[in-house]
């Protein structure tokens, strides 16, 4: 049957936090501000990687892709949700609910192996310094990072045709700032239990490949690193990590709380603050972990701020 024949639903209500209605004007302001500093700190952190020589390296090129898919992710909800916060009936297609899903599913995927990729580089790095330059050449580095998107969009579209081939027949009130997965299953007249499973069977699969990724290169590192003799350079080897170390536990921590719970323990309430901290909070997040604690990048700034002061 075509998607036509499974719905009579054109359109959603995004309901937001109007269930919260005094919260409103309140969290619009901290919101702007925190997707305003996330466009600024990411799209800052490609730029200086793209004019400094210094980072044209792999760790530095996967960054930049980090924070471009950063950049992607929150764009993707948060102008949307904040210009709902304003319109007295913030309705989004069914088109527009398919395309946004499957975006956000997208970069969302994207970032979890771009992690994944970013951890085998720092093994490589700590482990096999010597062979680094050989082993990370740009030819890899590229394929790497071609791998990411192609597995993040790929399994965004496989979520994306399970969730809106369901029939939507009546009700169309999604309960959420933007058309996520657990909202719209309870939304769906359908039984969506075979959906519940592979949406479990293939987060898991995603999620645990790239935990173990990490967690394995992450292993090697441990062992490299204790075998350097002098504390100086057991710090200076692990703070090269520290960085990518609290991005990972960051990510991974909120997305397996979202979405690898049973469905019983679901709260719509509780999944739109969680839902908030990773849409506007991580992406912002990112970009200030990378260079509050990355030296190179203090530096740079430093620079190009002194550079521009002395010519103004």
């Amino acid at each position: 049957k075509s998607m036509t024949n499974h719905t009579t639903v054109t359109e959603f209500v995004l309901l937001g936090f109007r269930d919260h209605p005094e919260l409103q004007c309140f969290l619009f302001v901290p919101f702007l501000l925190i997707y305003m500093t996330t466009v600024i700190g990411n799209l800052g952190m490609i730029l200086l990687i793209k004019i400094d020589s210094h980072f044209h390296t792999p760790m530095y090129f996967f960054l930049s892709n980090l924070s471009l898919v950063d950049f992607c992710y929150s764009s993707v909800i948060a102008p949307n949700m904040l210009v709902n916060f304003w319109v007295k009936n913030p309705v989004i297609s069914f088109n527009g609910c398919a395309a946004q899903f499957f975006f956000f599913g997208s970069f969302a995927g994207i970032e979890g192996f771009l992690l994944s990729v970013m951890a085998y580089d720092r093994y490589v790095a700590i482990c096999k310094p010597l062979l680094y330059t050989v082993t990370m050449s740009p030819h890899l580095s590229i394929l790497l990072v071609l791998f990411t998107y192609l597995a993040g969009f790929v399994n965004a579209a496989i979520h994306t045709g399970f969730t809106f081939q369901l029939s939507f027949c009546c009700a169309n009130i999604i309960n959420h700032f933007f058309c996520d997965t657990p909202p719209l299953l309870k939304l769906s007249c359908s039984d969506t239990h075979i959906n519940e499973v592979v949406i479990f069977a293939f987060a898991s699969f995603n999620e645990l490949s790239c935990l173990l990724t990490i967690l394995i290169s992450y292993l090697y590192i441990l062992v490299a690193i204790l075998r350097i003799q002098s504390a100086e350079g057991r710090c200076k080897a692990f703070s090269t990590c520290a960085s990518h170390l609290m991005a990972v536990t960051i990510f991974f921590g909120t997305i397996l709380f979202m979405y690898l719970r049973p469905s019983p323990s679901y709260s719509m309430d509780q999944d739109k603050v969680v839902s908030v901290f990773y849409t506007l909070i991580i992406p912002v997040l990112n970009p200030l972990i990378y260079s509050l604690r990355n030296k190179e990048v203090k530096s740079s700034l430093g620079k190009i701020f002194k550079t521009n002061y002395f010519y103004s």
